[in-house]
This record gives structure tokens, sequence and C-alpha cells, in this order.
């Protein structure tokens, strides 16, 4: 009996969708529905009205120079700008951060809104753009040339891979600017745009799988006024598959919680999914988060564990479990086997031939990513979010500290600082009543929300704090061990980054639509909204250094379009003077301390495609918002890299046209080939995933 098309999976229909929303088709394929299923936290925990607040204030905390801003980071007890100098270079912080917040040299007028029916790539009067790399590009010398009507999973494996998320440019030492190292990695894949009705359904799931991993590919570029090139060919050009082998490390490495009939050792680990945001160490590894892995697995569903991770007994939209038993965990041999995802993946991208790691000592969740900054005491700090609404923030601290030394020794002992440390999950304490955040969640008129905080302990010096439960079982079940000590539910942590700058650290709050519905937690202090559509910025100041157990919190923005939403806020800044923005979701910064905000989900709340956005931090126009660009029709905008001294910036674009089908794409995007004109070589008339750089023009 032949197999039916990928196109028409029986769990993947093609079901028609409300005006601006993802179809059950995307959500089934992305998050395992997860915003119309309840993974299970029913912890009573965070409620701020049992809480004593013992904060510093948002307005002592505004106006404060650099100086001053590094002696609140070191626990204030810097005397000179020179100590600050001197503290800054031992925590890991920039060069520019005593110099203070300068203007950038990537100057733009930022662009308008543009609807989310508008399927085109746009960017500020005076810059232009065009791809590094798209889904399908060959990598190696043998890698066929992308063919859409004759997909196939041999070749894919081959080839980039699809919907690309974090992305970083790391520069290759010694090439005078002139070669670079792209890393990205591949978070999942949409069957339903990316094949022709013709292929059969287990065609598809093979080049699906293919599709999924991580990429690291070499740049090339004449100097560093002109645009990358990738390199097809090029030596350090790899892509690591769901049959790539990774070494698990830290306590949990090698307990019966992680082993399975194909690795008895509980420590090899084939493949990682579900890949989305992620970080780059200062020893140039980079970090990469697995997330919605729960999707890819049927499990019995009726322990505590699954029902905390969302793990079912349904069939999943890709139904990989029909090709390899490991992915139905009902399986003899096989019930651990998703134990092994949602760990934070660490790679080497300069040393193709390495074996990647999996950090059980950070963790079991569905990580967002991972951020790293080095602490004034050397141990290198992470900041990572759980990406589940009424989820939890944590932060781990490595036990042994980081090395500056150039030597490949020092390399090697930085590589190990991740695999051994503590980790703790974070509660928020508010300065505000309650009485301020009740329905809409509308803001103080002096916008004071802020307060202070602590990291609670969930392993400390190799011991567990979570009673009743081992250190393996705290890493492996971390979500149930948070639960078990009071921290804060959260409005979907995603990206979690510090500032080279300040120290300070930002907290992209996607959205929560559940918040206050019947039965769910109501606003509190820092998630000020109920029905979160729109999401909103933390500000974290740790208090007494970057390895502290204790922080100081603010608002810096509620996302949303201030012509329609009065709960809007923006640090103060006046809101009819800010670019619309929603769903906040990966966050980086320029040269000079300026963040800048990627989103995901804005057609579905404010109307517009996703885009990226400009955030002043520091002086008057504190809270300014300013749009950079926007990405096609149903897209969403990932991975934002900035260059600003020269004046670049680059973009993951996932997903172009995820809403249509193959037969009726929504976009065309990158390559934008008109009705009835011949392609030009590697160009298809159909919307694929590409790193995208924008530069001015001329």
């Amino acid at each position: 009996m032949s197999e039916k098309p990928a196109r028409t999976f029986p769990l993947l229909p093609m079901l028609g969708h409300t005006k601006g929303k993802r179809s059950p088709v995307t959500c089934a394929l992305k998050c395992d529905n997860a915003c119309s299923g309840d993974v299970c936290n029913t912890s009573s925990n965070s409620y701020f009205r049992d809480i004593a607040s013992a904060a510093m204030s948002r307005r002592a905390a505004l106006g404060l120079g650099a100086a001053g801003a590094l002696a609140v980071v070191f626990g204030g007890n810097l005397a000179t700008a020179g100590q600050a100098e001197a503290a800054a270079a031992d925590a890991g912080l920039s060069a520019a951060a005593t110099a203070g917040f300068k203007d950038s040299k990537l100057s733009f007028t930022p662009i308008k809104p543009v609807d989310y029916t508008v399927d085109a790539f746009t960017v500020p009067d005076g810059f232009t753009w065009r791809p590094v790399i798209r889904w399908g590009d060959p990598l190696f010398n043998d890698s066929p040339d992308f063919d859409l009507e004759n997909q196939s999973a041999a070749a894919q494996a081959r080839q980039f891979g699809y919907n690309n998320d974090y992305t970083d440019i790391l520069p290759v030492p010694g090439s005078k600017d002139r070669r670079a190292l792209l890393f990205t990695n591949h978070e999942y894949t949409n069957e339903n745009i990316m094949f022709p009705a013709t292929l059969p359904a287990a065609e598809a799931r093979a080049i699906g799988r293919a599709g999924h991993g991580l990429s690291v590919v070499e740049l090339e570029r004449k100097n560093k006024n002109k645009p990358w090139n990738y390199v097809k060919g090029a030596p350090l050009n790899r892509r690591y598959l769901t049959d790539t082998v990774y070494e698990l490390t830290g306590p949990a490495a090698g307990t019966d919680l992680v082993k399975t009939i194909d690795d008895p050792s509980g420590r090899k680990i084939k493949g990682t999914l579900g890949n989305c945001s992620g970080g780059t160490t200062p020893w140039g590894t980079i970090l990469s988060g697995e997330e919605n892995f729960n999707g890819y697995f049927v499990s019995a569903g009726t322990s505590e564990s699954d029902k905390r991770y969302g793990l079912t007994a349904k069939p999943t939209a890709r139904q990989w479990e029909l090709d390899e038993p490991r992915f139905d965990t009902r399986n003899a041999g096989y019930s651990n086997e998703s134990n092994r995802f949602g760990w934070i993946v660490e790679v080497d991208p300069f040393d193709p031939t390495s074996t990647p790691k999996k950090h059980s000592a950070m963790g079991r969740f569905k990580h967002e990513g991972a951020n790293v900054i080095v602490a004034e005491s050397g141990h290198v700090v992470a900041y990572m979010g759980d990406d589940e609404r009424f989820d939890y923030l944590y932060k781990f601290v490595s036990k042994d500290t980081y090395r500056s030394g150039t030597a490949a020794a020092d390399r090697r002992h930085n590589m190990t600082l991740l695999s051994e440390g503590n980790l703790y999950v974070a509660k928020f304490a508010g300065n505000s009543p309650l009485a301020e955040i009740t329905g809409a969640g509308v803001l103080p008129s002096d916008g004071a929300f802020d307060g202070s905080g602590e990291w609670l302990p969930l392993v400390v010096d190799g011991a567990s704090a979570v009673p009743g439960m081992t250190v393996a079982e705290v890493l492996v079940y971390t979500r149930l061990a948070a639960d078990k000590v009071g921290p804060t539910k959260m409005d979907r942590c995603e990206d979690v980054q510090p500032s080279l700058h300040s120290g300070k650290v930002y907290v992209a709050c996607t959205n929560n639509s559940d918040r206050g519905k019947p039965g769910k937690e109501g606003a509190t202090e820092v998630n000020p909204r109920t029905q979160n559509r729109d999401g909103h910025i933390v500000e974290i100041t740790e208090n007494g250094g970057q390895a502290s157990t204790k922080f100081n919190w603010t608002l810096l923005l509620v996302a949303g379009d201030p012509a329609k939403n009065a709960s809007a806020y923006f640090s103060g800044f006046p809101a009819d003077k800010v670019s619309p923005i929603s769903c906040p979701d990966n966050v980086a910064f320029d040269s000079v301390g300026n963040l800048w905000i990627s989103t995901d989900g804005a057609p579905s709340t404010i109307g517009y495609n996703d885009g990226l956005f400009k955030v002043t931090l520091e002086g008057p126009e504190r809270g300014k918002v300013e749009q950079f660009l926007a990405v096609p029709r149903d897209a969403e905008t990932c991975g934002p890299v900035i260059h600003d001294e020269e004046r670049t910036v680059f973009v993951s674009v996932q997903h172009p046209g995820e809403e249509g089908s193959f037969a009726e794409p929504h976009s065309f995007f990158p390559d934008y080939v008109p009705a009835g004109a011949a392609p030009k070589v590697g160009q298809v008339r159909a919307p694929r995933p590409s790193v995208v750089q924008v530069y001015r023009q001329g």
C-alpha cells in the first residue's frame, strides 16, 4: 500500500485560520500546540502579595553614569572610575563599558510598520539587503544544488538546513576581517510548504529530519565594506544531524535516568532537536538551546514528569516514531529517550571533528538559549529562560573560573566550565501595590514598576538543594524541582541576555494570553498584564556581583501598539514617539550598548509583520523603540547580529510563508522570481528560510 504524500499527513490538515493568527498546522509543527495545550504546572508559587519587598527604587537606579552602573553591578564597592574599568575587564565586560553609551555609527530612519499581508523584506532608506545563505544551498563539494521538485534526504544532509534561528558570525583569526564562520541552528521544519504532493511521506519525514540540527559555514568577503558570501566546500563547513553523536556532561551523565538500549553508558546522545536561540561564549564556542523537544516524542503521558514537560501518548505531527523506535518512549529500552533532550548544547565551530556536548549541569527544560558573562569573581554565569507560559527564569554559575589566556590549554579548560556548577531559579518581589495592576494591567503613572529578587538554589556545591530529589533528578526533571522551591511564574521567558556594557540582564517575556484566565495566575508586578498578548522586557541588576544570589529589577518596556493599547509602556518615553512592537523574542546588543529586539508573533497581535527594533537604554531617550526592518509575510525574525561599526545587521528569517501550502505559497522570499521568468542559478520560486545581511548602499 502506497504511503500518503507528506503534504496530506492525517495529522496535518490544511485547516483555515483566523486572520493574522497561526493555523493548527503551524502550531503542531512549531511547538506541538503549546498554546492550546496545558502543560501541568500546578504549583501555587509566585504570588507577590506574600513576599516582602526590599528593592532599591527604579528612580534611584536611573541616571547613573557608567561607573555608577558598574558600582551597582559589582556590589557598590568601586571608589574610582579606574577601579570600575578594572572590574569591567575582570568581569569580561566590553572595553566600552567604562565609556558610557555613545551614538552608534548605524544611524537610520525608522521604517513604518508593515502590514502582515505584505510579502517583502523591508529596510530603511539608504540600506539594501541580500541573503547570505538559504535553505538547501549546497555546503560541501559533493553537495547537489537545491532542487525544489526533486528533494531527497541524502541531498538535504549535505545542504543548509531549514528554519535557521540563533545566528552568530565569528571572525577567523588572522584573516584581516575577510573570513568568518557563520553558525546557525535549525529549529524545526514546515512540511506543509516544503514538499510537492508527489513526495512519499516516508521520504518527507527523512528530509525533515535532515533539515533539523545545526550548521557551521565559512564566509568570505573582499574587505569589510563588502557583503559576505558563503564558501561551498570550505574546510570548516559542517552539518550536525539527528545521527550526530553528542557527549552528555555533568552530574546526570551516566545515571540511570538517561540510559537507553542504544546507549547503556548514558553519555552518548544522537542528535539535537527544537534548537531555538543560543549564545556565544567568551572562549569562542556556541551554545544552542533545545526547546520544543516534547513534540518529537510519543510517551505514556501519565507520569508527573510527562505531564510537566508536555509529553503525551498521541502520535506526533511529524510521525518520526514510524521510522525510529526511539521516538516512541513506550518501546522497550527507550523510556529515557526524551530525557536526553531539553539541554544546552555547546559546539566548537572551529573544529569540524569535535564532539558537541550537552551540559546536564545547566538543567533540562524548554531552553530558549543561554547567554554567558564572566563575573567579577571569574566564574562564568549563564542566564536561561524556559519558554513556556507560567514557567521560570534560571541562572547557572560555574564551579571553576575562566582563564583569559590565549593558550590552547586555557581554551580547553574554559570548554569544561559549563559541566559543573550551581543552578538557580528566580523569585521576584515587587514594590508596587497589587491594586495598580488589576484588570488590563495599566501601569502606575510614574512607571515605577520595580522590585527585588533572589536566585533560589536548586543545586549548590554539588549537592541538591531540593528536598527529596537527588542532583541527577533535579537536573533531569528541573521543572519539577523548581516547582518545589517557589520561583516566579513568568510570561514565557525567551532570550535572556546580559549586557557587556553594564552587566544588566534583559529578559524577553514574549507573551502569555492565559494570564488571568479562570484557574490561572493573574497579573503580578513583574508580569503586569492579564491576557498578555504583546509581552514585555524585564531589566535585572545583580546586587552584589554577577554571581550574586540577590538582584533588583525594573520593567524596561511593556510592549504593544500605543495607538491601540493604553497599557503599553516605554520607561516613560512618550508612547506616541515609538515604533509599535509586540512579542519580543531574541535580543542582542550593538557595540555602544543599545538593545536590539527581534519579534515573533506580531501579525497575530498588532497586525504587522515581525521585525527588528533598536531600543535606547540610557539617557533621556531611554525606552525609545525604533523599527529597523520587517520580515516577509508569515515569517519570524530570529538571531539578530549587530555589526554597527560596519553599518551592517544580520537576521535569520524563519518560516516565510508558513501559513500557505506548497501549491499555493504565501511568500516567495528571498528569491522573488517573477511568475513566468527563468530563475537564476540556485533560485526557486518558493519560500526559503535564509540568513540575511542588511547594509548601507554605496
